[in-house]
């Protein structure tokens, strides 16, 4: 879901290739995220050449559909950087090894071929064949929770939405966030300033937000700037997918309603794995174990960086998946080149690698 307005036009720099076309190339990689991005320049590095297939229609996975304006504060040289940011520079890193992109499709259907590499079939008919398949789906397909409401389809994408994509959009609105985790207060505290009016709803006066955040926005609610109902929505009033107000009910009011032009949800996110876990992969309470060597699954030539994977210690951060990926290149490579010596070079001092990133 979107805010209403278009979505932004996507760099010439990326290649979309047309659906329902068979392609061949070196290693498939299931999701643009940050860490299936990265994982096209370490792939880059040792020549091969990679195919993102991503059910999204754009880079940035999660982390630019869901906060492309959130600040991230834990990527190593960058003290504070946006989702939108990091896959910008990621798509910059990644440039010079001219990737190509399947996007809005979502893999459907994986078989091994006689000769041992994977064919991969899209729900576009689009087929990808390669010798290493690595999937970097986050946490599978996440979709958002949404409230239980009569006639929600019809306000979606006009006046209710689940996630924030331009701050801008929502400026001079009255605006009822909905939720009492992370998302919810950290966009109450962002949108405060820009709103007409803010209104925070949530079922009960306790939040799993960060203590900090939480104290941010009672500060806020003792100024006046921001309302806090302790309520559920049970109705959308409106035409046309235009909101006008919200009908909310607790036990000392009853039902009332307050005006609303644009509702933002934050119930959480459910993942679905799709195909995926119909692919014989052993699978751990929804993800898939890996070994710490070169993440690679059960199924000999199918890797799994980032969220999806799972290993004792595992820790799920970007920074987490940035290092899945340089290991698991390495152990591509001596799939997709069988027979051809593997040597490590570093980028700092390798001329040969200066010049495939096109600075030498």
């Amino acid at each position: 879901m979107d805010d209403g307005a278009a979505p932004p036009a996507l760099p010439e720099r990326v290649a979309t290739a047309p659906a329902g076309q068979d392609y061949t190339t070196d290693v498939i990689i299931l999701g643009a995220g940050p860490v299936g991005l990265f994982a096209v320049f370490e792939l880059g590095l040792l020549d091969l050449k990679a195919h993102v297939v991503d059910v999204l229609d754009r880079p940035g996975g999660q982390c630019a559909e869901l906060y492309p304006e959130k600040p991230i504060y834990d990527i190593p040289g960058l003290p504070i950087v946006t989702g939108q940011e990091l896959t910008d520079r990621l798509m910059e890193q990644i440039k010079p090894f001219h990737p190509t992109f399947h996007f809005t499709q979502m893999a459907e259907a994986l078989e091994r071929l006689p000769d041992g590499k994977f064919k991969l079939t899209t729900e576009l008919g689009t087929t990808i064949t390669a010798p290493v398949l690595v999937i970097a789906a986050g946490g599978g397909s996440f979709v958002p929770r949404k409230p239980k409401l009569d006639n929600l389809e019809s306000y979606e994408a006009k006046s209710v939405f689940y996630a924030v994509r331009k701050m801008e959009h929502f400026r001079d609105q009255r605006i009822v966030i909905a939720g009492g985790g992370d998302s919810a207060l950290d966009w109450t505290l962002a949108l405060a300033p820009l709103a007409k009016s803010l209104t925070l709803v949530h079922r009960r006066d306790d939040f799993r937000a960060a203590p900090h955040s939480v104290a941010q926005m009672r500060k806020l609610v003792a100024e006046g700037r921001v309302t806090l109902e302790i309520a559920d929505i049970k109705e959308l009033h409106g035409a046309d997918g235009r909101l006008a107000s919200l009908t909310l009910e607790n036990k000392e009011r009853g039902r009332y309603d307050i005006g609303a032009d644009r509702l933002l949800a934050f119930y959480g996110l459910t993942m679905k794995l799709g195909p995926i876990a119909d692919w014989g992969l052993n699978l751990e309470k929804n993800l898939i174990p890996v070994d710490t060597e070169k993440f690679e699954t059960s199924e000999p030539g199918i890797f799994a960086i980032g969220d999806i994977n799972w290993y004792p210690g595992k820790l799920k951060l970007i920074l987490s998946g940035f290092h899945e990926a340089a290991l698991m290149s390495q152990a591509a490579f001596k799939i997709a080149r069988p027979g051809e010596r593997l040597v490590f070079l570093y980028t700092t001092s390798s001329s040969d690698l200066q010049k495939k990133l096109g600075v030498a």
